[in-house]
């Protein structure tokens, strides 16, 4: 038998829900689409003009695989004032965003049948990256207990899988996609468990600055020996097309990770690399401006969704509203959003895309004017109230 044209792994995976519904939906007419996790404010003058300037300076070289040494040294010391870190420059690792952060992150740990626990609903990326890489997932839905994976849960779930190899486990938080983040003594009581059972824990934390209630705090403050750190600039200084993410992380990890990573993309682009190191050294204070714009526009939205019955995670950070769909419409979520497209002309995700606890919710995401949020919740609003 001949063998298959393309790996098999690869040809298993699906195309992005949110990406297929986000281009099957543009060409409705007067479409509003509160679908993709993107800051609608620009990247901050300053940041454009140091890349302009390093572009003029001819700074189109390879920089070294882990980045410029100058951006590894402001990282770690923005990173370490935000949120209370001791990391030095060479446990650094500047990355082509935060997803090539995880995939390299994941590649690095992963032995073929080693497992990764991922709390549902979450962002999908990190199951396909472990099992292309011969690894296995176990998913634990989180909807009964607030979104959280409690120490308690962590620990039953790998009980109840005692042959399973447990490697590592997944956070992200704040979360993609409920908003919903968790409280310094959550964090303390799973990096227990977790130094316990002598685990890594692979920490996305790419919304820390975007927080509204409480400080973040990082899992690495916690377990820095066993934490993997993923991070970057795509939503705090609203820079997702340069493509600039940070893995932080024990040495010996970043002596093994910087391999992966050189061989996946040489080195991020270098005058993308510039213009991180102006955000990281004199961009200290953009996300407040976005912050202030984003509580706003949440407080806005959960105050129309809740007139018309949709019940609502707590959103404490990033930009996301995860809402069970009103009890008169249809539970299936992507029946509910094929629908409100097409009959509202308003794009929404549907919650089953977020794996397990996902179903009969919905994803919206308030990255987007406050008046075109008025103007959707207002069309949402007259859709849920025409069901009968």
């Amino acid at each position: 038998m001949a063998n298959s044209k393309f790996n098999e792994k690869i040809e298993q995976i699906g195309v992005s829900d949110i990406r297929q519904f986000d281009t099957d939906t543009s060409d409705i007419p007067g479409i509003i689409k509160l679908t993709l996790g993107e800051p609608d404010f620009n990247t901050p003058e300053h940041i454009k003009k140091a890349a302009i300037k390093a572009i003029e300076d001819n700074e189109s070289h390879y920089s070294p695989n882990a980045g410029l040494p100058a951006l590894r040294e402001a990282a770690a010391t923005y990173y370490n004032e935000k949120f209370d870190l001791n990391y030095q420059a060479s446990q650094v690792v500047t990355t082509v965003g935060a997803t090539e952060a995880i995939a390299a992150s994941l590649q690095t740990i992963i032995n073929p049948e080693d497992t990764v626990i991922v709390p549902t609903p979450i962002f999908p990326i990190y199951m396909p990256i472990t099992r292309v890489n011969d690894g296995k997932v176990i998913m634990v839905d989180t909807s009964q207990d607030g979104f959280v994976l409690t120490a308690e849960k962590l620990e039953k779930t790998i009980d109840e899988h005692p042959l399973a190899k447990v490697k590592a486990v997944v956070l992200n938080y704040p979360s993609n996609p409920t908003g919903v983040t968790y409280s310094k003594k959550q964090v303390e009581e799973l990096a227990k468990v977790i130094r316990e059972r002598d685990l890594w824990v692979i920490s996305d934390e790419i919304y820390a600055e975007l927080t509204y209630a409480k400080k973040h705090y990082s899992i690495a403050r916690a377990l820095p020996e066993r934490t993997i750190l993923i991070t970057g600039l795509s939503k705090s200084h609203a820079m997702t097309g340069w493509r600039i993410g940070y893995i932080f992380a024990p040495q010996d990890f970043v002596n093994q990770v910087v391999k992966s990573h050189q061989n996946f993309v040489t080195s991020p682009t270098t005058n993308s690399q510039f213009a991180a190191l102006e955000a990281m050294t004199n961009g200290k204070n953009d996300s407040k401006v976005m912050l202030k714009e984003y509580a706003q526009r949440r407080d806005f939205m959960i105050k129309e969704l809740e007139e018309v019955g949709f019940k609502i995670a707590s959103p404490d950070g990033a930009f996301y509203i995860f809402a069970k769909i009103p009890d008169n419409c249809a539970q299936d979520s992507w029946t509910f959003v094929r629908d409100l497209a097409n009959k509202a002309h308003v794009a929404i995700i549907p919650g089953v895309s977020f794996g397990p606890g996902g179903e009969g919710y919905v994803r919206i995401s308030y990255a987007a004017s406050l008046e075109k949020l008025q103007e959707a919740a207002k069309r949402i609003k007259e859709y849920v109230k025409k069901i009968k």
